[in-house]
């Protein structure tokens, strides 16, 4: 398994022959389109060529724990595709009231939890605290966390809905916990792990990307990484979203931040205990870049590759974050694009290995991108 990297005047054609490589299998790892034009600097994964990589058959599951969340409408064939290198599929994501109440996902979710065990995988119910605006409401993390009672409605509504659906886990996804709101949003994971354990189930959190004990801000100040790694069996660091749609043009998870809180967290956790989270996605940002004004759309690492051939751009690779990005023109104004290769994964995945981490856990999963699969196969 190896990274190409499109050079000016190549094809298809003469890239397969020049590498030794198998042509239909480079078409359909990197999912190119016909009639199978490149973009310079585009990377591409080759491979010598073993079929079972295109294949849905069998476990391909192995080395790493490998967790993907993706909501109920999800297609079909992405999941059912994808599904086959994942460990756990978390389903994302059910809220709950100010009273405890457990609510559902407006479409069902029911046939992701019957994909997953058909796989092999473990289905994981996503728990946040989104508000009826769809954003993450602290105020609802403080009725539940300040209140026994609320946590233990809540609790028995998780296993009630597990035990019907046949769920296996529940991944803890709270942000911008208040700073008050530390000690005993600890206390709760702790509580739910230790309640959904004795039934035979696995709780998971999800972290706010830190990188040392004081570091300020709404959405770290509440994230104590030693207490909560302790409280549930295992934690996803989100390290992604230093590109965000609403901040100035940069690269999703460079990878010298991602080391970072890595390496922070590895102070307060065991490695075994750690999943890095990866993204899926980039983000087109409209140019100039006005703060409070300017608002990225979000892509598709495939989707963006597709963009620079369209408006036939050459694909940069910044050296210290290792990502990708292009810009281009669009009816007089120009974009900038920053997205996730097999390069950026690559390097991604090498944390994992030279840091013993517990796995990988991607957001989200919702656009296929083959290549990155066959690629964490191909190492793991």
């Amino acid at each position: 398994m190896e990274i190409y990297v499109v050079r000016p005047d190549d094809t298809v054609d003469k890239i397969a022959q020049e590498q030794g490589a198998d042509l239909g299998a480079m078409i359909e790892v990197n999912q190119l389109v016909y009639p199978y034009r490149l973009a310079v600097g585009q990377a591409l994964l080759l491979e010598r060529i073993r079929k079972e990589y295109l294949q849905n058959e069998g476990t391909k599951r192995r080395g790493i724990f490998r967790s993907g969340y993706g909501y109920p409408f999800i297609s079909a064939q992405v999941l059912e595709e994808t599904l086959p290198y994942l460990s756990e599929l978390a389903v994302f994501s059910y809220g709950f009231t100010a009273t405890g109440d457990l609510v559902p996902p407006a479409a069902s979710d029911r046939w992701m939890v019957e994909e997953a065990l058909g796989f092999g995988a473990m289905p994981t119910l996503t728990l946040t605290p989104l508000g009826e605006d769809g954003r993450f409401n602290n105020n609802l993390v403080s009725a539940l966390v300040r209140h026994r009672r609320v946590q233990q409605r809540l609790v028995a509504g998780l296993a009630a809905e597990m035990l019907e659906k046949g769920y296996q886990g529940v991944n803890i996804d709270f942000e911008y916990v208040l700073r008050e709101d530390r000690d005993a949003f600890t206390t709760f994971v702790a509580y739910t792990t230790y309640t959904l354990n004795m039934l035979g189930y696995q709780v998971s959190v999800a972290l706010a990307p830190k990188n040392s004990d004081d570091q300020k801000g709404l959405l770290y100040e509440g994230m104590d990484y030693g207490g909560l790694g302790a409280a549930a069996n295992w934690v996803v660091l989100m390290t992604y979203e230093w590109g965000y749609t609403y901040g100035p043009p940069m690269a999703v998870a460079p990878i010298h931040q991602v080391r970072r809180v890595v390496e922070y967290a590895l102070t307060k956790i065991p490695a075994d205990k750690i999943c890095l989270g990866i993204p899926n996605y980039g983000y087109d940002w409209p140019l100039p870049y006005e703060r409070g004004v300017t608002a990225a759309k979000t892509l598709g690492n495939v989707e963006a590759v597709e963009m620079a051939v369209f408006y036939g751009v050459p694909i940069q690779y910044d050296q210290r974050s290792q990502t990708p990005f292009f810009r281009y023109w669009q009816y007089g104004v120009q974009h900038e694009v920053w997205f996730e290769d097999v390069r950026s994964w690559r390097e991604k995945f090498r944390l994992v290995e030279d840091y013993g981490l517990k796995g990988i856990a991607v957001w989200q999963i919702m656009r296929l991108f083959r290549a990155g699969w066959v690629l964490l196969d191909s190492i793991f």
